[in-house]
C-alpha cells in the first residue's frame, strides 16, 4: 500500500486550524451583517431570528454528520467540500436579495463550519507527534481568537457603509475560504486514516480497524471519556456562549455601564486571553497540563461567580471578564480538543469530536431561547446557574483525566480480536459503507 508523506505538521495545523478562524468570523459577521441588512434590504426581525437560529442548529448538525463522514470517507474529502460550501454560502449571503437566498446561504455556512471542525482537528492530530500534538491543536484556539479580532476590526471600518459593508464582511469569510480551498489541495489524506481503512478492509483486528461504530463510544474504555467530554464541554460552553450572546445586555442593563465601555474592556482583556492561550501551548504537551488545568478551572468558576457575589458591581464585572478570559485559555476549548483527539482511535476520532461539539452547540441553542426569561427573573439566578454548571463540568473533566495521560495513538496498532473475527470485520465495513 502506498501512503503519501504528510507535509510539515505545523503547516497542516495552520491550514486545517483555520477552520476555527472561519467559525468565529462567520458567526460574528453574520450577526453584524444581518443588522445592517435590516436597515438596507428590509430583513425583518423575525427573519433575523430565524437565520440566527438556523446557523446555530446547522453548526451542530454539521459537526455531528461531518465528524462521522470524516471517519467513513476520509478527512481530506470532507474538509475540501466544506470550504467549497462556505464559499458558495458567502456569495449567496453577500449578493442574495431574498430571504430564500439568505436562508440557503446560512444553511451552507452553518453545515460546513460545523462539519469542518472535527475533521480538521483529526487531520491536525494525526499529522502531529506526541511532542507537538497539543501545541498544534491549541494553535487553532488562537486562530479562533484571530477570527474574532479580524472581524471586529473590519466591522469597525465598514459598519456604517450600508449594504456594501455587510457584503465586505461576508466576502472576507468567502475569501479566506477560497484561499483555504486552494491550500488544502496540497494536504494529502491522513496516513493514519489510510492505514486504518486498509486494515479494516483486510480484516486486520487492530484497535483502529475494529473500533468504528457509534456503539464503541458507549462501551469499554471509551465510554467514560466520551461522556465526560460531552458534559464538560456542554456545561462550560453554556456560560461562554451566554456571555458572548448576552454579555453586552447584562453589562448595560444590569451592571450599568455603556456599550462602548464594555467593548473597551473586552478589547483591553483580549491580549490577556491570547497570552493565556500561548501559555497553554507551552505546557499542554508536558506534565504541567493538569496543574494548569486546575488553575484555569478555579479562574473560570470564580470568574462567573464574582458578579453574583458582589451584586454585579462594575469592578466585579471587569474581574469576571478578566478571570474567565484567562481560564478559557487553560481549561476550556483547547484542552477539550486535545483530550478528544487523544481519547479515541482513528476511525472514531472525528465522530466523537463531532458529537461532543454538536451536544454543546445544541445545549447553547436551547439555553439561548430561555436566557431572556431568566434575565427577567433575575441575573443572580442566571449567574448562579452558570457558575454551578461550569464548576460541575470542570469537576467531571478533572475526575476523568486526572490520572495517567491518555494517548490512544500509542494503542491503535494493538491486536484486539482473533483471526476468526476477520469475516465479521469485513462484513461490518461493507455494511456501514
Amino acid at each position: 500500500m502506498s501512503i503519501q508523506k504528510t507535509p510539515n505538521p505545523w503547516y497542516v495545523g495552520v491550514v486545517s486550524g483555520m477552520a476555527s478562524y472561519i467559525d468565529s468570523s462567520a458567526i460574528i459577521s453574520n450577526g453584524t451583517a444581518l443588522v445592517i441588512y435590516s436597515k438596507t434590504i428590509g430583513t425583518t426581525a423575525i427573519e433575523i431570528g430565524i437565520l440566527s437560529g438556523v446557523l446555530t442548529l446547522c453548526i451542530a448538525l454539521g459537526a455531528f454528520t461531518g465528524g462521522r463522514l470524516g471517519d467513513r470517507i476520509g478527512r481530506r474529502k470532507v474538509f475540501i467540500i466544506t470550504m467549497a460550501m462556505i464559499l458558495a454560502g458567502t456569495l449567496l449571503l453577500a449578493f442574495g436579495l431574498s430571504f430564500t437566498a439568505l436562508l440557503i446561504g446560512t444553511l451552507l455556512i452553518g453545515l460546513a463550519t460545523g462539519a469542518d471542525l472535527p475533521v480538521s482537528l483529526a487531520t491536525i492530530s494525526e499529522a502531529a507527534t506526541d511532542n507537538n500534538r497539543g501545541k498544534i491543536i491549541a494553535l487553532s484556539n488562537l486562530l479562533w481568537t484571530a477570527g474574532i479580532g479580524a472581524t471586529m476590526a473590519i466591522a469597525a471600518v465598514v459598519g456604517e457603509w450600508g449594504r456594501v459593508g455587510a457584503q465586505i464582511m461576508y466576502m472576507h469569510v468567502g475569501l479566506v475560504a477560497l484561499v483555504l480551498l486552494i491550500l488544502r489541495w496540497s494536504i494529502p489524506e491522513s496516513p493514519l486514516w489510510l492505514v486504518a481503512r486498509d486494515e479494516l478492509r483486510r480484516g486486520v483486528a487492530t484497535v483502529r480497524a475494529q473500533k468504528t461504530s457509534y456503539k464503541d463510544l458507549l462501551r469499554g474504555k471509551y465510554l467514560w471519556p466520551f461522556v465526560a467530554l460531552c458534559l464538560f464541554y456542554a456545561f462550560t460552553n453554556l456560560a461562554a456562549n451566554t456571555g458572548g450572546q448576552f454579555g453586552t445586555y447584562v453589562a448595560v442593563n444590569v451592571v450599568g455601564i455603556s456599550v462602548s465601555t464594555h467593548s473597551l474592556w473586552n478589547l483591553m482583556i483580549m491580549p490577556v486571553g491570547i497570552a493565556s492561550g500561548i501559555v497553554f501551548m507551552r505546557i499542554v504537551d508536558t506534565s504541567k497540563r493538569m496543574p494548569f488545568f486546575i488553575l484555569g478551572a478555579v479562574m473560570l468558576t470564580g470568574g462567573y461567580a464574582l458578579p453574583m457575589i458582589f451584586n454585579f458591581a462594575p469592578a466585579a464585572w471587569f474581574c469576571c471578564l478578566l478571570f474567565t478570559n484567562m481560564g478559557n485559555g487553560l481549561a476550556f476549548e483547547g484542552i477539550m480538543k486535545v483530550w478528544s483527539q487523544e481519547s479515541f482511535p482513528t476511525m472514531l476520532r472525528s465522530t466523537a469530536q463531532g458529537i461532543i461539539v454538536a451536544v454543546a452547540r445544541l445545549s447553547c441553542g436551547l439555553l439561548a431561547f430561555v436566557t431572556p426569561v431568566l434575565l427577567e427573573v433575575g441575573p443572580m439566578a442566571l449567574y448562579a446557574m452558570l457558575a454551578s454548571t461550569v464548576g460541575i463540568g470542570l469537576l467531571i473533566a478533572w475526575l476523568c483525566f486526572r490520572g495517567k495521560q491518555r494517548n490512544e495513538f500509542n494503542a491503535e496498532a494493538e491486536i484486539v480480536a482473533t483471526h476468526t473475527d476477520e469475516a465479521h470485520l469485513n462484513s461490518r465495513y461493507v455494511g456501514e459503507n
